[in-house]
């Protein structure tokens, strides 16, 4: 933890240590009990400047609760969180100062409008004169606000209320930004501009975002936390987490061909490091469909396309699946509920 004075402070909410922001967030063993039920059970991570972290799990996991606990909006049972050096339980004003925060449902000022509200927002994170109309300025060019900014928020549509809590999230150049399900009732364009504003931010900053959206993990994350019944019960790169699907590197094949179906699936089946070749569809007059499954997720690509030529198939189709977020998340998650 960095010390007070051994830290040199310039804008509010900015920690300078050598000339660098400090932006680092570390999550231990925290633990949260509402009566009799534990909504989060030891929940421990770290995240580090450049990451973009997906905070993943059902409905129920315990996601933002956690969120709630990394912000100070609720006071964990046990176990600690350190912003860029300072803990919200001992140092709160320090550690919010470093923090931006888009809550579940974005609640935000209805009768105020959009101008108002990242005014007011603006002078709450200490910012005056021209530096708050600067970053005001920039925050709704970056969110895209222009068309709706002198209108009331309680008449915006719920994707736009939710860039506006966004841009509320973000005004101060937070080092950590926590996001609850950021794209929430947002349009696909919408959706694109948001996921490229996390991408162009995530550099200097570390991120943490909630989605039940798994193609956004793959679009913008560079880590997924998975966690079931308050657990975490994955931690790694959406890459990892594929390669836990079943038809990982699985190979997908349409070919013509004067051979049978079940002849064409005994020689894929023969196929050094296959673990079984499935007929998927018949082909008749269209092609015939096969997957074939490597062993322990090996690459068989090379293998089935040289057996395709030698044997003078008709190949319509090949490629290699890397295997489906959604699978490994049903597959995980299941597996805690039933336990």
């Amino acid at each position: 933890m960095v010390a007070v004075g051994e830290a040199e402070r310039s804008l509010p909410g900015t920690l300078v240590w050598g000339g660098n922001i400090v932006a680092h967030l570390e999550i231990s063993h925290l633990v949260k009990r509402f009566g009799p039920i534990t909504a989060v059970n030891d929940v421990s991570f770290e995240v580090e400047r450049g990451e973009v972290l997906g905070f993943l799990g059902p409905n129920g996991a315990g996601k933002s609760t956690t969120m709630k606990m990394i912000t100070g909006f609720l006071t964990p049972d046990a176990g600690n969180v350190v912003i860029g050096g300072d803990s919200i339980s001992q140092r709160p004003l320090e550690a919010k100062r470093r923090l931006g925060y888009l809550p579940e449902g974005a609640p935000l000022y209805g009768d105020m409008t959009c101008g108002a509200l990242l005014d007011f927002i603006a002078e709450v994170r200490g910012l005056r004169g021209a530096a708050k109309k600067s970053k005001v300025g920039q925050t709704i060019e970056q969110v895209n606000l222009g068309g709706v900014i002198n209108q009331p928020i309680e008449t915006l549509s719920k994707g736009f209320k939710r860039r506006v809590g966004l841009a509320q999230a973000i005004l101060h150049d937070p080092e950590v930004l926590i996001l609850d399900e950021p794209t929430d009732g947002l349009d696909p364009n919408q959706k694109h501009e948001v996921r490229s504003l996390i991408q162009s931010m995530a550099t200097n900053k570390v991120i943490v975002l909630s989605t039940h959206i798994l193609e956004e993990v793959e679009a913008v994350c560079s880590r997924a936390v998975i966690i079931a019944a308050g657990k975490v019960i994955s931690d790694g790169t959406p890459a990892e987490l594929e390669a836990r699907a079943p038809n990982h590197n699985a190979v997908a094949l349409s070919v013509r061909s004067d051979q049978s179906d079940e002849d064409i699936c005994g020689a894929l089946s023969a196929l050094p490091g296959v673990e079984s070749a499935l007929i998927r569809a018949d082909g008749t007059d269209a092609p015939t469909h096969f997957e074939i499954r490597p062993q322990a997720g090996q690459s068989i690509v090379t293998e089935v396309s040289r057996l395709a030529r030698d044997s003078g198939w008709e190949v319509e189709q090949l490629h290699v699946e890397r295997g489906r977020l959604d699978e490994v998340f049903r597959t995980l998650t299941m597996t805690v509920a039933r336990s």
